[in-house]
């Protein structure tokens, strides 16, 4: 059994090695393709009143993460009778796609690049593909902070909370995991297409990033006091004050320990599908936010990463019954 704890170190190195190609099959893409259709299907056939909205939005929310489960779990299973190194190999490939610490990486320091180069409308144009809120107007600072915002908010959701679900359940619940917070990207809005459509794919998105969001900011502090040129002091100050200042009891977890680390003023409103949306402000502005904060912030991800899959791993042993090649 031990042979399986390899899938999810090996998934680790082949997601710092390669990222996301976008030319590469990813099953965040096809789980994507599968809530729009079976969004379709359940508005289709439930009324439209507040109440068939909730339901359609309960059932998407309920057969969803299930099916993601199965699948996977299903798949290896297969493989595994056949033989367990082509289960290792394909779990680990199934990490590898879960995890998306280079791709955070990359797509944001594709900002950085245009920033670097004085190309406004390139970098609106670059931040765009990561963020919900509308970038055609967004100045220098506006898009860096966008970029800022967004490593920090998705090492969460992007790289601890799922280290943690592969940790306690595999591939498999890592899986689950990705397929509650697609959802909630795709449907998770409030507005009036999706207030009630989208409610209960939000709480089981808040339910299961509540405790890895709050790893994920501890784990940012720490990497803090071991970054060069981070503020780990003020990184806990900003987030023992502004970890709650979100809608969202999630999202400020780590945007407040980066915004206190860099020293910068995070969050405030912003205009989503043209209209204003007010936001409380994340840390204290103690300097203006620049360009070089978004691979400060990338290398703040990338340790807090490093930091937290550490007892991730440990975990991982323990639960399978040690480290091994049997």
């Amino acid at each position: 059994m031990s042979l399986h704890f390899w899938a999810l170190p090996a998934g680790c190195i082949l997601d710092l090695c390669f990222g996301d190609p976008h030319w590469l099959p990813h099953p965040v893409a096809w789980m994507g393709k599968w809530i729009s259709w079976l969004e379709q299907k359940l508005r289709r056939v439930l009324p439209g009143a507040p109440r068939g909205q909730l339901a359609g939005g309960a059932v998407l929310a309920a057969v969803t993460p299930v099916l993601a489960w199965g699948l996977s779990a299903g798949l290896l299973w297969a493989l595994g009778q056949a033989s367990p190194w082509l289960a290792l190999a394909a779990e680990s490939w199934m990490c590898y796609q879960i995890l998306a610490a280079r791709c955070l990486r990359d797509e944001s320091m594709a900002v950085y690049r245009q920033l670097k180069k004085g190309d406004l409308p390139a970098a609106r144009q670059a931040v765009s593909r990561i963020v919900g809120r509308d970038t055609e107007n967004l100045d220098e600072a506006g898009v860096t902070r966008a970029a800022v915002e967004t490593v920090a908010e998705n090492a969460s959701d992007g790289v601890i909370a799922p280290l943690f679900y592969l940790a306690l359940g595999g591939a498999p619940l890592g899986f689950l995991y990705k397929a509650i917070n697609t959802m909630d990207s795709m449907v998770g809005y409030q507005n009036e297409k999706y207030l009630y459509f989208g409610r209960a794919a939000a709480r089981l998105d808040d339910g299961a990033n509540y405790l890895p969001a709050r790893a994920a900011g501890l784990a940012m502090i720490a990497a803090a006091w071991l970054t060069p040129g981070m503020d780990g002091k003020n990184a806990w100050r900003i987030w023992r004050r502004d970890r709650r200042n979100h809608k969202s009891p999630n999202s400020a977890q780590t945007e407040s320990a980066a915004a206190g680390a860099l020293g910068v003023r995070l969050a405030g409103d912003a205009y989503y599908f043209g209209k204003l949306v007010k936001k409380p402000a994340i840390g204290d502005e103690l300097r203006p936010i620049e360009a070089e904060d978004i691979p400060r912030t990338c290398r703040l991800m990338l340790g807090a990463s490093l930091l937290w899959a550490v007892p991730c791993l440990a975990l991982r042993a323990l639960l399978l019954g040690g480290v091994g090649w049997n």
